[in-house]
Order: C-alpha cells, then sequence, then structure tokens
C-alpha cells in the first residue's frame, strides 16, 4: 500500500529549488524558496524560459532538483511519486490526447488508470461547451483539445491542480471559459491551483496569489491584493518618494516606473507589477555584466 498525502500539510512548498541540465548550461532555476497556501489559485507569471514549466514539473517528479527539494502534501515527489502524483490534476504545455480516440474514451482511460476519477464531471464540462464526447480528438482544434484536457483535470477531483500555460491556444471567450470553470471547481472544493503564463492579464482575472519568475530566480511572491495595494506607477522622469524597482516603457512608449510605496502616482496594475520586477532583474543582470 503507497504512502497517502497529508491534507494537513501546506500543498506545495519549495526550499532553495535548484535545476539544472548540463554544468555548462545556465540554471533552469536557483534557489527558489516559497509556499503555496491551501485554497489559493497562484499566477506563475515569467517569460518564456523563465523556468515556470520547470518548477511545475518537479511537482509531479519528472524534473529531478540538483538542489533543495519540493515537497506536495508534505512528501517529496522523487520518493513517493506515486502518492503525489494521485494528489495533482495536470494541464500540460501541450496536450497528450491520442487523436484517434474519442473525447469518451480518453475519460475511460482516465477512470481506468485513476479510480478515483469521476467521468461525469469531464462529461458536463466538455458538454457546457457543446462538445460531443463521441468526436475524435483528431476532429478538435487546438483550443478544444484544451478544454478536453482541463476537463480530465476536473474530473480526478484532485486537492492540487497544477496548470502549465494552458491558455496559450484559447481565443479570448474560450480563455474566459475556461478560467470560470477553473475557478469554479476550486472554489467549490477548496482546492489549490497554480496556473502558469507568461502574459498576467490571461490568468489576473481567477487568480489571488502572483509568483513571477525571471531567468530561473524568484523574483516576486505575493497576494494579488497586497501587490496592487503595495506598489505604485509614474512616469520614470516625475518621481518623488519610494522606492523605484525597475523602469518600462508603457504601451505608448513613455517610460515608467514601478514604485515601491509613496504617495504619489497612481495604484500600479497587475501587468505593471510583473513588468517592474522583470526590468529590475534585467537591470541587474546588466550591471553584473
Amino acid at each position: 500500500m503507497g504512502v497517502g498525502v497529508d491534507r494537513a500539510a501546506a500543498p506545495l512548498i519549495f526550499e532553495h529549488l535548484g535545476r539544472r541540465y548540463r554544468r555548462n548550461r545556465p540554471w533552469a532555476l536557483r534557489d527558489v524558496s516559497l509556499q503555496i497556501p491551501e485554497g489559493s489559485i497562484t499566477a506563475l507569471v515569467g517569460a518564456n524560459g523563465a523556468g515556470k514549466s520547470t518548477l511545475i514539473r518537479s511537482c509531479l517528479g519528472f524534473e529531478r532538483p540538483n538542489e533543495g527539494r519540493v515537497l506536495v502534501f508534505g512528501l517529496d515527489p522523487r520518493r513517493d511519486r506515486e502518492a503525489v502524483v494521485a494528489s495533482i490534476g495536470y494541464v500540460p504545455q501541450a496536450t497528450a490526447l491520442y487523436r484517434g480516440l474519442t473525447i469518451d474514451d480518453h475519460f475511460v482511460m482516465a477512470k481506468t488508470a485513476r479510480p478515483a476519477f469521476d467521468p461525469g464531471v469531464s462529461r458536463r464540462h466538455v458538454e457546457g461547451l457543446g462538445l460531443a464526447t463521441r468526436r475524435r480528438v483528431g476532429e478538435l482544434s487546438g483550443g478544444e483539445q484544451a478544454q478536453v484536457t482541463l476537463a480530465l483535470a476536473l474530473g480526478a477531483r484532485a486537492p492540487l491542480l497544477l496548470l502549465d500555460e494552458p491558455l496559450a491556444s484559447l481565443d479570448p471567450l474560450a480563455r474566459r471559459d475556461f478560467l470560470t470553470a477553473l475557478l469554479a471547481d476550486v472554489r467549490g472544493r477548496g482546492a489549490t491551483a497554480v496556473l502558469s503564463s507568461h502574459i498576467v492579464t490571461d490568468v489576473e482575472q481567477a487568480c489571488d496569489r502572483l509568483v513571477v519568475l525571471a531567468e530561473g530566480q524568484l523574483v516576486l511572491s505575493d497576494s494579488v491584493a497586497a501587490a496592487r495595494e503595495r506598489y505604485r506607477t509614474m512616469s520614470a522622469d516625475a518621481l518623488d518618494g519610494g522606492t523605484i524597482v525597475g523602469r518600462f516603457a508603457s504601451p505608448d512608449g513613455a517610460l515608467l516606473a514601478l514604485v515601491d510605496g509613496g504617495t504619489v502616482g497612481r495604484q500600479a496594475t497587475l501587468e505593471e507589477v510583473v513588468l517592474g520586477h522583470l526590468a529590475a532583474r534585467r537591470s541587474a543582470r546588466s550591471i553584473a555584466t
């Protein structure tokens, strides 16, 4: 009999996590320490190559850390992978579906592999989107396939959902449907979710926490409410009080500054909070080189 997860433990803890694929290559992740609270929906944001997928895959035991460790409900995925995987509903960056099988075939296979899987939950999700479960995956668009993958994750009824760039292939309406379904499921069950994206506006409507990675390093971890309250944005040439986090260009080309504290300027948007911290990381790298 396998080891069961400890539901009283924090869903996810990263302790000085480091992952490097080759000795002469940069670290994919380096010294990442953070905790994901129970019942939260966390936006994991960063540019392509920032380490988001590596972080998520380490939770499943797909990536073996060179340094530090990951704990999923108190268990190390390297030692208790079966129990850890059973506690996770996973949506990978690239859909792993069988083109020749129907949607319902996938639900039947999932039930065989995971006895706790609830195919009714999955069927209700896809049918609510107007998708017939008798359709073959090869007939579906990329967005429809993403919805089937989400349906499989929801049907797992897992206490932790990990979604790796799930919105990339979806149009705006499908994106909204996806996030609405995710939010209803997580809030309804008291589950925990981590949703990665390189575009913060894609995920901010559903998330209450924000984690930002840049070049494999953690640059921000906070609640969305606290981040919005803490930071302000103003013209870079009109600074008055507060500490400059980073400077970045607005859509019209004006140079803006993200400021920690102070009373001048306006409350920063979540996108500006992310841009300011990424700009700070880029500046630090430029100085170092």
